[in-house]
C-alpha cells in the first residue's frame, strides 16, 4: 500500500510538471520571449539607426532582448508585408518610415493596407530640407529661388517615391510654381556626394538623413527646412516660411507598428514602454544631434498622427499624379 501511494505521488508531480511545461507562451505575461524589430530599410539608414537606439532601451524596460532584423526592399513594402502577415502576438514589430503612409497611395498592389497595422508609437521626426553645394552663392532658400527665376534647375533625392522626392516635387510645382527636374539617386550617400561635388543644384533630404552633419561641417549649405521653427541642430538654416512659403511644412518620421490583430493590452504596454524610453536624456541628445525631433505620444495620438499622414501624403501623391506599380 505505501508503495502504491509513492507511485501515485510521483505520477502527480510529473503530471504537474508536464502541464507547466506545456503552458503556451501566449498564456504567460507579455513579453515571454524576445521581440523582433523588422526594419523596412537597410542597415545604417535612418530607420535602422533609430530602431537600434530605441530597441536597446525597450529591451531594458521589458526585460527581453529586442532583435533588429533588416529586411529592405520595395520602398519598405517587403518588411511591411511580412509584419502584416505575422502573428498578432507582439513579438514581430515593424519599424519603418513615412514610406508606410506614402505607399498606401503611391504603390499599387502592396498586398496590405494601412489598416492592417496598429501604430504603437511615432518615435522621431525630421524636417524635409533643401541643401546645396558649399560654393553656391545663395545662402538661403529665398536667395536661391530669386537667382533661379527664369532658369532651368534640378534637384536630387535618394530615390523616386521617397518622402523627400514627393515633398520637393510638390513644393516646386504646387507652391513655388517653378520647373525643377528631378535627378533620382540610388540612396542618400551618392545623392549627398553629388551635392558636395556640385553635380546637382539642390538636394531634397531630411536633416536626419545626414544633412545636419554635412551642414554643420560646412560641406553643404542648408537653404531651408520645411518645419514650423528652425531646427536646434542647425539654427542658422531658416524655415520655408521665412523664405516666403508659409503654407509648406513636411517631415519624415520613424514609427513602430504591430499587426492589426494585436491585443490592445499588448499595444498599450509597448506604447507605454516606448514612451519611457523616449524620456531618456541620453537618447534625446543623440537623436537631436543628428537632426531628429524625439517624440512621445500615446497610442491614440500615434494612431491619429499616422492616419493623418496617410491622408496628407496621399493628397500630394495624387496631386502630382505619381504611381509605382
Amino acid at each position: 500500500m505505501p508503495a502504491m501511494r509513492l507511485v501515485t505521488k510521483a505520477f502527480t508531480v510529473c503530471a504537474i510538471a508536464a502541464c507547466a511545461l506545456a503552458t503556451p507562451v501566449a498564456a504567460q505575461p507579455y513579453p515571454a520571449r524576445d521581440i523582433t524589430f523588422l526594419v523596412a530599410f537597410a542597415p545604417g539608414g535612418v530607420a535602422d539607426t533609430v530602431a537600434r537606439m530605441v530597441g536597446q532601451g525597450l529591451g531594458a524596460k521589458l526585460g527581453r532582448n529586442v532583435i533588429v532584423e533588416n529586411r529592405g526592399g520595395a520602398g519598405g513594402n517587403i518588411a511591411a508585408s511580412a509584419v502584416a502577415r505575422a502573428g498578432a502576438d507582439g513579438y514581430t514589430l515593424l519599424v519603418t518610415t513615412t514610406a508606410l503612409a506614402i505607399n498606401e497611395t503611391l504603390r499599387k498592389n502592396n498586398g496590405f493596407l494601412a489598416t492592417d497595422f496598429k501604430t504603437i508609437a511615432i518615435v522621431a521626426s525630421s524636417p524635409e530640407s533643401l541643401i546645396t553645394g558649399a560654393s553656391n552663392p545663395s545662402n538661403n532658400l529665398a536667395d536661391f529661388m530669386k537667382a533661379a527665376k527664369g532658369k532651368s534647375i534640378n534637384y536630387g533625392s535618394a530615390g523616386v517615391g521617397s518622402g523627400s522626392h514627393i515633398a520637393a516635387e510638390y513644393f516646386f510645382k504646387e507652391i513655388a510654381k517653378i520647373e525643377a527636374v528631378h535627378v533620382p539617386f540610388q540612396g542618400g550617400a551618392p545623392a549627398m556626394n553629388a551635392t558636395i561635388g556640385n553635380q546637382i543644384d539642390l538636394l531634397a533630404t531630411t536633416l536626419g538623413g545626414g544633412a545636419a552633419a554635412q551642414i554643420a561641417g560646412g560641406k553643404v549649405k542648408g537653404l531651408g527646412v520645411a518645419s514650423a521653427k528652425r531646427a536646434a541642430v542647425v539654427p542658422n538654416v531658416p524655415t520655408f516660411a521665412e523664405a516666403g512659403y508659409p503654407k509648406f511644412e513636411a517631415s519624415s518620421w520613424v514609427g513602430i507598428f504591430a499587426p492589426a490583430g494585436t491585443s490592445p493590452e499588448i499595444v498599450a504596454k509597448l506604447n507605454a514602454a516606448v514612451a519611457e524610453v523616449m524620456k531618456d536624456p541620453a537618447l534625446v541628445e543623440k537623436l537631436t544631434s543628428i537632426g531628429f525631433d524625439p517624440l512621445q505620444n500615446s497610442q491614440a495620438q500615434a494612431e491619429s498622427y499616422f492616419r493623418a499622414e496617410v491622408a496628407n501624403w496621399g493628397k500630394m501623391v495624387k496631386t502630382l499624379g505619381l504611381s509605382i506599380n
